[in-house]
């Protein structure tokens, strides 16, 4: 029997997916679009379940009843933390719900990015600048692919040494790629706003390829184009814009892969993002739903496919087994024919499954791919 007497009411963003029904038997349910939530609907809320489209801060919150936010994401900086801590409003996030999806979104641009200019990523060094959930799973992958990979995270660095992390400096030296997956800090000592500034681009040595998956204000907009027109970097792959939806049309169009910040949409990542914020919100409130999941994911159009190894260099099978699950060309395709709609190709995003959705049915593959293949979570039939 849930704790809270009274009908209480919860707000939730409704392009989080999955959640229709799960708190319908024990409280008042609204669903609005995120950018729909505002003071007068939230003042009789006891809890908000959102994502970043919505500002949780005291401009929404001040007044109301609010004692809960959930939201199904990683990222949390659109919740007001300082001031939700002193008004005694809870808050959580959905830490690593959307890793695998990231990690497959970044081994699909490296996969294009080594078609498109005859690389072999066995050649490369990747530098990857932030190795918490998402960071460590990308990392993984790459290793995976063959790369040298070079690990960059000033905070676990402290907590933990040395021995596995290296300087941003050394990174900016040595990597011919680097993927930020950092979290939007605006200050202290691991301040990560405008980490992508001039300073950073004229201090690269490599030309690298700057990969952005992480948040749009970690890379400065003009710093970012300047650096493309002077050929500092030799390429720039964005999924998250400084202003969006309000994106800069100008460093789209010189972008290489330009995504509608999509990089964590699996639906796997979803449905763990829904499924951790409402098990969050029934332990505060005592709901009764703590061992709550989601239904409904929708299995992929072939779930079980054929790959055919004969002739084909490791990275090539590699290469048809990641496409086969999501190709980033499809989304960059999209994106660039009406860059007006990035808020409904986020809302309306097709199906996209991670690697253990699939399975493989092998032929002439050498077992050490193989190895390479079930260990990125492939099942093998």
């Amino acid at each position: 029997m849930p704790k809270y007497l009274r009908i209480m009411k919860i707000i939730i963003d409704d392009k989080i997916p999955y959640i229709r029904g799960a708190f319908e038997g024990v409280a008042e349910v609204v669903y609005l679009p995120g950018s729909k939530t505002t003071p007068e609907i939230a003042k009789d809320a006891d809890a908000i379940v959102t994502r970043t489209r919505t500002i949780c801060n005291e401009k929404l919150l001040e007044g109301s009843s609010v004692k809960f936010i959930a939201t199904a994401t990683i990222g949390y900086d659109h919740i007001d933390t300082d001031y939700c801590e002193a008004a005694g409003i809870k808050w959580t996030n959905a830490p690593g719900c959307n890793s695998k999806s990231v990690e497959q979104y970044i081994a699909s641009t490296l996969i294009v990015l080594a078609e498109t200019r005859k690389l072999n990523l066995k050649d490369l060094c990747i530098g990857v600048v932030g190795v918490g959930n998402v960071g460590s799973k990308v990392a993984r992958v790459c290793d995976l692919l063959g790369m040298k990979v070079l690990l960059n995270d000033p905070p676990r660095e402290r907590a933990e040494g040395s021995a596995a992390f290296v300087s941003l400096k050394k990174i900016m030296d040595e990597a011919d790629i680097i993927t930020l997956h950092v979290p939007l800090n605006m200050k202290g000592e691991d301040a990560t706003f405008h980490l992508g500034s001039g300073e950073f681009f004229s201090g690269l040595t490599r030309k690298p390829i700057l990969i952005n998956s992480c948040r749009g204000e970690v890379v400065e907009t003009n710093a970012v184009k300047t650096a493309l027109k002077k050929g500092l970097i030799s390429g720039f792959v964005c999924d998250c814009w400084e202003n969006e939806p309000d994106l800069d049309l100008e460093l789209l169009a010189i972008t290489e892969i330009a995504t509608p910040h999509i990089a964590g949409y699996s639906k796997d990542g979803k449905a763990t993002g829904t499924q951790m914020s409402v098990q969050a919100i029934s332990q505060f409130f005592g709901l009764g739903l703590d061992n709550w999941q989601p239904s409904g994911v929708e299995l992929p159009a072939i779930p079980v496919f054929e790959l055919d190894g004969a002739g084909l260099r490791e990275q090539e099978i590699i290469s048809k087994a990641i496409l086969h699950t999501y190709d980033i060309r499809n989304d960059d395709r999209d994106f660039r024919k009406d860059p007006a709609q990035f808020e409904q190709l986020r809302g309306d995003y097709p199906v996209r499954r991670e690697f253990p959705a699939f399975t493989i049915q092998a032929k002439n593959i050498e077992e050490k791919t193989m190895e390479v293949l079930e260990n990125m979570g492939f099942q093998i039939g």
